[in-house]
């Protein structure tokens, strides 16, 4: 395997390392800095990631490079570069200036193989407090800015790279360059992984895996279970059954509409109507974690009940990908601060003698897409905004009612069908409507009324991880606004939001 193994120290960078990677064709996995594979074989080469901690701390962050260091082609990235020079005969200490943001190269190494096709007064991006005052043993200065005086080095007699800024992000405009200079020029790495090489190798993975024996899917008419349904089915054919359940916090007239998506993929999909028992499961709750631990709850009990009508089903499929697996495990090895529960990450119920078989669990959402797009998945389907698990229970701020299902779902139908007829719907990457626990005076004719709040959000992203708020036209935003207060009885102000994330997140719950 030509595979590139990636170091977490919790930076929130790293996710980013390993979709540069995987954009020059080359596989990559993420592992905690404490955690690192016993067997080293398959990793052709390694990165250290970047880490909010520092070096010069009492908590510093330790890997165990035994096994890596002068061994295998290693690039060190900020922490990573400022950990090999502490603790190798150099010198870290506080910067004297804030290093954060833009930069620019003012000197680069002639004849340097890292740094080949970067251009003199190349951006790169900087975000760091402390600096490397002095270089490690053996170490030469391959680059610098005005600032940091050694922002990249390399060790002599190894095939080891360091560097004080970050070439993942979009700022440093050769950093893709530099990664591929280091991964295919330096250390030789083969860019085979391509969305045809992942479907035959996880098609044959899964055979392998299953067998003859029968495996039962949950499908919620998302990208991410609709690709996983379509190579399981390629795999093992009839030994795939599709539930699909309706909790009642779907899309306007989505349960019927989904079903009738997958009559033509050749899927076995049984729909399940449960919305009472969701609603009921919700009664009462207004806490975000709470409300979404009964619709999982929820969920398992419907899902179960179900699976159990079906004879000598032996595995769970799912459509876990892999931001979910990697936010789900902090760069020292355990939970990570838990922002919001992934509904399919974390295993079964003990009673649900299950086992999971997961063929899109080191893929990012957009390699989903290609993957999918490789299997002759309808665009539009691929094209489809993410929706959350708990459906719109979490874009309901408070109680659950089927009133106010009832009320989101017109405005969100309203909002997302003029999204599509305004040609806007695939400029946005994710966008839904959220009803405010608060009623707001308004004029409607010669009457003063005293009605719901909707709020608005459309964002901008690749996966997820991060997102800014989309410019909408001003006109457009005035229509929709129109036609939700005209058309959706129990609203009548609407407004739009405007926060990226970080600091917010995208769902408002």
């Amino acid at each position: 395997m030509n595979n590139v193994l990636i170091l977490d120290f919790g930076s929130q960078y790293t996710q980013l390392i390993a979709r540069r990677v995987r954009e020059l064709n080359i596989f990559c996995e993420i592992f905690p800095f404490d955690k690192i594979p016993t067997d080293l074989s398959s990793y052709k080469a390694v990165i250290l990631g970047g880490s909010p901690a520092s070096v010069r701390s009492e908590e510093v962050l330790h890997p165990d490079l035994s096994e890596i260091r002068g061994k295998k082609p290693l690039l060190a990235v900020c922490y990573g570069a400022q950990y090999l020079a502490h603790f190798s005969g150099g010198e870290v200490a506080a910067s004297n200036t804030r290093e954060y943001g833009r930069a620019n190269l003012s000197f680069i190494k002639d004849n340097e193989i890292f740094l080949e096709g970067v251009s003199e007064n190349s951006q790169v991006w900087m975000s760091h407090s402390d600096s490397i005052k002095q270089l490690p043993t053996n170490g030469v200065r391959i680059a610098s800015t005005k600032d940091v005086e050694n922002a990249a080095y390399k060790i002599d007699g190894e095939t080891t790279y360091a560097i004080q800024f970050h070439p993942e992000v979009y700022h440093s405009t050769d950093g893709k360059q530099m990664l591929e200079n280091f991964l295919v020029k330096i250390a030789k790495v083969e860019q085979t992984f391509t969305p045809n090489a992942f479907v035959e190798e996880v098609i044959a993975e899964m055979k392998a895996k299953i067998g003859n024996d029968k495996v039962v899917l949950g499908l919620s008419g998302g990208v991410d279970s609709t690709v996983a349904a379509v190579i399981l089915n390629k795999a093992i054919g009839s030994n795939l059954y599709c539930i699909f359940v309706n909790n009642g916090l779907l899309r306007k007239n989505e349960f019927q509409s989904v079903l009738d998506q997958y009559k033509g993929m050749g899927l076995n999909v049984k729909g399940v109507d449960a919305s009472q028992r969701f609603y009921d499961a919700l009664a009462g709750l207004d806490d975000p974690e709470a409300k979404r631990k009964a619709i999982g709850n929820a969920f398992i009990e419907v899902f179960d009940a179900e699976a159990n009508l079906l004879t000598d089903v032996k595995f769970l499929g799912q459509g876990t990908i892999y931001p979910d697996v990697i936010e789900s495990v902090s760069a020292t090895g355990g939970p990570s601060a838990t922002i919001k529960s992934h509904h399919n990450v974390g295993g079964l119920p003990d009673f649900m003698k299950l086992q999971i078989v997961e063929p899109l669990r080191m893929l990012f959402k957009d390699e989903v897409r290609r993957v999918g797009a490789t299997l002759g998945i309808d665009p539009e389907l691929l094209g489809r905004h993410p929706f959350p698990g708990p459906g719109l229970a979490i874009r309901i701020l408070g109680d659950i009612t089927p009133e106010k299902v009832a009320i989101l779902q017109e405005v969100d139908a309203v909002f997302i069908n003029g999204l599509k007829a305004h040609g806007l719907y695939d400029k946005v990457w994710q966008a839904g409507a959220i009803l405010l626990p608060v009623n707001s005076v308004g004029v409607m004719g010669d009457e003063r009324t005293y009605e719901k709040v909707v709020a608005l959000r459309a964002v901008e992203s690749t996966d997820g991880m991060t997102a800014d708020w989309v410019h909408l036209p001003y006109e457009f935003l005035q229509k929709v606004s129109n036609d939700i207060i005209n058309h959706v009885r129990g609203v009548n102000r609407v407004v739009y939001d405007i926060s990226s994330k970080p600091p917010a997140t995208i769902e408002w719950e």
